[in-house]
């Protein structure tokens, strides 16, 4: 007799939104059921993988097998965001702004933006750009990126509850997708949508940014909050959570210490390079599985079997 997997009624749904313009736009979200449910339910989009790119060069902060498959565009951001696309096939890039944190380069706000407006105009793909959570700053230039980059539908965050007027209304003002970041809290995030929407941000340009806890790292938090934000939104018709949600993978497994250990230093973990992306790899597939709807990634090794995953699960 042939197999027949119980099925689930659901009375909610995600959002669907458009990232980007023109031919490769890309379409988020828009799922009936649970993450890979599609015998249950319709399933119009698969999860996308994002693959980072840094405004800075990161040769400092990288270990090695980071550093490796871009060692010749490390230096150019425009040029490895041409690479991300042309080589790696990455469906959308995530400018990570961090030449602006306060704490380290500090660079200006127009440096930044002029930036990223460079590596925008140099693909095709859609652009999220990532700030470093520092309100002052954040506020300081996203205001000028959304300026710059009006009309490219740029992802924008993070979108915290201490500057979401300012950048908020930014992303309003030049039509960008805004991504409100909450700290693995279910109310928190429920919370900060409410208020963006008060502010006049359309259900249709929102998506939530949950915290990302990688791996060994409090991957178990993430999981459990994105887990419960699709059970709200989908079992529960709570439409102020139905949003898409991306999660910033590969910024939080490549700074955790297993990532950067060399052999020498931990022989007993294997090889670095294998372990590090099966930790950023494992991350992805996980929080996917919980219901993220956009995978934000670094390694092409990573992104491959995270792409194969997809493929196969869909």
């Amino acid at each position: 007799m042939t197999f027949q997997p119980s099925k689930q009624v659901y009375s909610g749904k995600i959002r669907e939104l458009t990232l980007g313009t023109g031919d490769k736009a890309v379409k988020i979200g828009g799922k009936a059921v649970y993450s890979f449910h599609s015998f249950e339910g319709d399933i119009p989009n698969p999860p996308k993988i994002a693959m980072e790119v840094w405004d800075k060069d990161p040769s400092a902060d990288w270990p090695e097998a980071a550093k490796a498959p871009f060692s010749d565009v490390l230096g150019d951001p425009a040029a490895w965001a041409r690479k991300c696309v042309q080589q790696y096939g990455a469906e959308m890039i995530v400018v990570q702004t961090k030449s602006a944190d306060p704490n380290a380069d500090n660079s200006p706000a127009a440096q930044v933006a002029e930036t990223v407006a460079k590596i925008v105009d140099a693909v095709d793909v859609p652009v999220v750009v990532w700030g470093v959570a520092n309100h002052e700053k954040d506020t300081e230039v996203m205001r000028m990126v959304a300026e710059k980059c009006t009309g490219r539908r740029l992802g924008i965050s993070p979108v915290e509850e201490g500057d979401y007027k300012q950048i908020g209304a930014a992303c309003l003002g030049y039509k960008h997708v805004t991504i409100a970041s909450s700290p693995i809290d279910v109310n928190l995030a429920k919370q900060l949508n409410i208020l963006l929407g008060n502010l006049g941000v359309n259900q249709e340009d929102l998506m939530i940014d949950p915290t990302t806890g990688g791996l060994g790292y409090g991957l178990e938090y993430s999981y459990s909050v994105i887990e419960r934000i699709m059970q709200a939104a989908l079992t529960q018709e709570d439409d102020k959570l139905q949003q898409p949600i991306i999660v910033n993978v590969a910024n939080e497994t490549w700074k955790c210490k297993e990532s950067n250990l060399t052999m020498e230093d931990a022989p007993e973990l294997g090889d670095p390079s294998t372990r590090a992306v099966l930790m950023e790899a494992i991350t992805a597939v996980d929080l996917m599985i919980a219901g993220a709807d956009v995978v934000v990634m670094r390694h092409p090794d990573a992104v491959n079997l995270v792409r194969n995953y997809i493929g196969k699960m869909m």
